[in-house]
């Protein structure tokens, strides 16, 4: 397609589009393993963009591709055609109705989010997927999603009551139920219009001319999966029309609403979508972790759970355990699970006795045990409450980003993940399932879905080599065979897509299948809908994100990445879409997205445009991109995906990667150099402190200094005190400091060295007025400002001078304290992975024994050294937002311990994500627009409706200072809250 005729598409939609490659190669993929260029990307605004689309793909013989968030494991939103993003504008909730407990939404509508919007209502959707915090509505109904507890709330098919959406001639029609008089009413009344007659009269006869046929009807009843399954996805759920009026004379109403839930936007584009809805789930949720020695056994052990009617019963196995420990944020979440007497991780089943009391639920679990033990089934029945029910089903969700970070290039792939059988049937499906992969030498994870007989397997495949290819294959075609041989579904809840089309006839009948061909061409006669998907699918072992054999060159980089290179760690991005958070959703990643709401700005984005260009560019540089240079602009190396990301896909380290890469083929910009030697400027400015305020302090002749440096002119500049603390410490008279055997080493960083003396000058005085001598050993700047600009080898040579400077110094015994997040969590994070091999191991232990200042009170506290007893007993309010690297590489724990120490003092968690200012992000000119927005999500809210006697707390220089500029308030370090609060 030409250039000349997208940009003339571009001129008619009010919308976007986009054909460059940068954006093209972001949408090639979703989260299956698929991989193919579209020709654009059309982000559009109203329904008549859409019409514009639908008919500029009839009359240019290209398709659309409808697409929300992207999460599809069987390549549904993978295709060479236009890519319709509609997750950006098509976000509305139009109507609600709480006496007939029903909403109208668009198709971008988050599910969870929905879910908060209804819960005043005491209303809620039922439907759930793992992904439920950014899946959205529309994806849910092409895809028939279910989730956990599908075995109350079945799948979105069930709630769907109707449709409003665009036919393939661009009209508009809405799909509704209808009495069996009705839809024969109108199908006569079709047929009568003959010549004239409309696509929707067309759809509607056809379809009456299949289900009325007895010969289909036989085959249909025969072929398609027993009804006792009720994860039914696979190809167009023909048996679901068949169980209506006024083919079944005791069905419900007919309605084509539920035949396009799970056709994966291969029929029609929907623009509307009218869903039921159900009570709230009971008050009191309590889970049963039955811990099992194997699949198997927990496998029977459903069995036995099920009479009690929970409202789920999840599986999660060892393997997803074993990753779990790995992970900083989920290993928090794993804190019930016991091992094995064999020190094994176990196989646990997560058992949903959900009621309306904590009574019920106790006497449930207590009989629900008894019964296992008397089968001989688990060894460990924890029963949890409240707030750790929540970890564990965080822990349960995260199960297919957690896959993503398996070590090396084999990972654990969706390709017969989603087969259902009769949950009666699973132990032995199970056990066939496992025999085929053990005469293959190959292992699989299990988890998910147990009380409804679908279990997530994926096997272990390096899908880089022929071999992993052919296995691919092989175990597709096995398995279809398997669950064709338990009258099963092929697909329960993520769709056939391009993964599982091939394997239709086989599963339903060639029969059946050509009935859904004809249903498609009668819906889609040109096949500009999706097409490729669910019937005449290309082979399932084509168009793979990876190729069998690819070789990529050995990348010589700046940082390590702890047996994988560089491409490997991008690559443990699977898709999963965890980085597509909102600001309702909670957490820090991703900051940028969070504002934007593009596509672009994710953290996927990132890791996908990084993998395509290490592994496609024919440069010897393969980092020097200006494409990845335009997807990494926008993110603040916050790391909230380093802690918040499954797959743990750090990429602020992958963005100072590819940034020093980038620099050694094109030249620093002067920009970056001066931030990144701002410790060196600053030094020089400390001299004559007077000459830099009187600059940064005067309002015109800032906002020219900030024009002349490429910083925008309406953001203020930190000032410089009349002293540094250092000089300020080496001045302090012996007498006062503390003598006693309490000592302790504090790191003077940059920013409270220059900038932020006072704060330092309170934390001194606060430890030694509770006993400590403060010492400030020989170092040198943290190298925080060259990181964040990527400049790794300035970078590397001052973490290499830290070390050499404290190795010998900070010991088990004593370690070093930092009042800066950024820089003290340096040590931690960054220089064991940046010095020299001959320091990794000093790196390594400095890393261990460095500590922010609120960690270190919280440990002083815990070991009796700091009592409650040294402070006030006056009572004070605090709101406190946490710096982003604190909560990705340590803790908000210790700094809400810590700012609790005065008996009445009360503290309370903004929940805000990241401030948007991230160290010089907010202050260049280009960012700050977005800086800004980052601190309105929440934050900056947050900040302006607390009362003045409210302290606003926040330990980051950088996040105080936003908070200054954004709300007028000052925040305050938690050091100089404790120093006022001594008695």
């Amino acid at each position: 397609m030409s250039i000349e005729t997208l940009n003339s598409l571009a001129n008619q939609l009010t919308g976007d589009l986009f054909f460059d490659n940068t954006h093209r190669t972001l949408y090639a993929t979703d989260a299956s393993a698929y991989r193919e260029m579209p020709a654009a990307v059309a982000i559009p605004k109203t329904v008549d963009d859409l019409k514009t689309l639908i008919l500029f793909a009839s009359k240019h013989k290209t398709s659309l591709i409808p697409r929300t968030a992207g999460t599809s494991l069987a390549g549904q939103v993978v295709g060479n055609g236009i890519v319709v993003d509609v997750s950006k504008h098509f976000t509305k909730i139009l109507e609600i109705n709480p006496e007939e407990h029903w909403v109208r939404v668009q198709p971008g509508v988050i599910r969870d989010e929905l879910n908060q919007f209804l819960k005043p209502y005491g209303l809620y959707f039922g439907p759930e997927t793992s992904t439920a915090n950014r899946a959205m509505i529309g994806g849910m109904v092409g895809n028939n999603s279910c989730g956990s507890n599908s075995i109350v709330y079945r799948a979105t098919r069930e709630h769907t009551l109707s449709v409003k959406a665009l036919l393939a001639d661009g009209s508009e029609v809405e799909f509704k139920e209808m009495s069996g008089w009705d839809f024969t009413k109108s199908v006569s009344e079709a047929s009568r219009r003959n010549g004239t007659a409309t696509l929707a009269d067309k759809i509607l006869l056809k379809t009456n001319a299949i289900l009325s046929d007895s010969d289909n009807q036989e085959e249909i009843r025969r072929n398609f999966p027993k009804k006792s399954i009720e994860r039914r996805n696979t190809g167009y759920a023909l048996d679901t029309l068949l169980d209506m009026q006024p083919f079944a004379e005791a069905g419900e109403p007919f309605n084509l609403a539920k035949f396009i839930a799970g056709s994966e936007g291969t029929l029609c584009f929907m623009t509307e979508i009218k869903l039921n809805l159900v009570p709230l789930p009971p008050k009191e949720s309590g889970l049963v972790c039955i811990h099992c020695h194997s699949i198997d056994e927990a496998l029977r052990a459903t069995l036995v759970a099920l009479p009690y009617k929970p409202y789920a019963v999840e599986l999660i196995d060892d393997i997803i355990l074993e990753r779990a420990a790995t992970n900083p944020e989920q290993q928090k979440n794993s804190f019930f699970v016991q091992k094995t007497p064999t020190d094994h991780f176990p196989i646990i089943l997560v058992v949903d006795l959900s009621r309306g009391t904590r009574e019920e639920i106790e006497q449930l679990a207590t009989a629900m045990e008894a019964d296992m033990r008397t089968a001989g089934l688990g060894y460990h029945y924890p029963l949890l409450f409240g707030d750790d029910t929540k970890k564990i089903w965080t822990l349960r969700k995260a199960g297919l980003g957690l896959l993503g970070n398996l070590p090396g290039d084999a990972k654990a792939v969706a390709v017969i993940e989603d087969t259902a059988v009769d949950v009666v049937d699973l132990p032995d499906y199970i056990r066939d399932f496992n025999d085929i992969l053990t005469k293959h030498n190959m292992h699989a994870v299990h988890y998910a879905h147990a009380g409804s007989g679908e279990i997530h397997l994926r096997p272990i495949i390096n899908l880089k080599t022929a071999e992993g290819h052919q296995q691919y294959r092989m175990i597709a075609e096995e398995i279809a065979k398997l669950v064709k041989k338990y009258d099963g579904s092929l697909s329960g809840e993520h769709g056939d897509g391009r993964l599982r089309g091939e394997f239709i006839p086989q599963m339903v009948g060639a029969h059946n299948y050509e009935l859904m061909r004809q249903l498609k061409h009668t819906w889609d006669p040109e096949g500009i809908f999706n097409p490729g998907k669910i019937v005449e699918t290309p082979p399932m072992d084509t168009f793979l994100r990876y190729e069998a054999n690819q070789k990529t060159p050995d990348f010589q980089t700046y940082f390590r990445y702890n047996d994988q290179n560089v491409l490997q760690h991008a690559e443990q991005c699977n898709g999963s879409g965890d980085c597509r958070k909102t600001e309702a959703s909670g957490g820090t990643m991703c900051p940028s997205y969070m504002a934007t709401r593009n596509e672009k700005d994710t953290t996927r984005a990132r890791a996908n445009i990084l993998r395509e260009m290490l592994t496609h560019s024919p440069k010897e540089n393969r980092f020097d991109h200006e494409e990845i240079k335009a997807v990494y602009d926008l993110c603040l190396s916050c790391k909230g995906c380093k802690n918040e990301c499954p797959s743990n896909v750090d990429v602020a380290k992958l963005k100072a990667e590819f940034l020093q890469h980038y620099y050694d083929a094109n030249g620093i910009p002067i920009r970056s150099r001066l931030i990144a030697n701002f410790a060196r400027l600053s030094s020089l400015a400390s001299l004559v402190p007077w000459a830099w305020n009187g600059v940064l302090g005067t309002p015109w002749l800032r906002r020219l200094a900030n024009r002349v440096v490429g910083f925008h002119p309406d953001r203020t500049m930190p000032l410089l005190e009349g002293t540094t603390l250092k000089s300020w410490a080496k001045k302090r008279k012996t007498g006062l400091q503390a003598t006693g055997p309490m000592r302790m080493y504090l790191f003077c960083d940059e920013f409270t060295n220059y900038n932020d003396v006072q704060v330092g000058q309170k934390a001194i005085q606060l430890f030694e007025r509770l006993g400590y001598e403060v010492i400030i050993p020989e170092h040198g700047e943290s190298g925080r400002a060259a990181l964040s600009k990527g400049m790794l080898k300035y970078a590397k040579t001052l973490a290499e001078k830290n070390v050499r400077l404290l190795k010998d110094v900070i010991t088990d015994e004593m370690s070093l304290v930092g009042l800066e997040p950024s820089a003290i969590l340096t040590f931690r994070d960054e220089y064991p992975d940046l010095v020299d091999e001959s320091l990794v191991a000093s790196a390594r232990h400095l890393a261990q024994n460095t500590l922010t200042f609120e960690e270190f009170i919280a440990r002083e506290m815990e070991a009796g050294r700091i009592r409650p007893d040294q402070f006030t007993d006056q009572k004070r309010l605090i709101k406190l937002h946490g710096h982003c690297q604190q909560k990705a590489v340590s803790s908000l724990i210790p700094g809400k311990k810590a700012l609790s120490l005065p008996k009445n003092y009360t503290v309370q968690l903004i929940p805000s994500g990241c401030c948007g200012m991230a160290g010089s992000f907010g202050y260049e000119a280009e960012h700050y627009e977005v800086s800004m927005k980052v601190g309105e999500l929440v934050l900056f809210p947050a900040v302006r409706q607390q009362p003045d006697d409210v302290i606003i707390a926040a330990p980051g220089t950088s996040c105080r200072h936003q908070i200054k500029d954004g709300t007028s308030r000052k925040a305050i370090h938690p050091a100089e809250i404790l120093f006022a609060a001594l008695a």
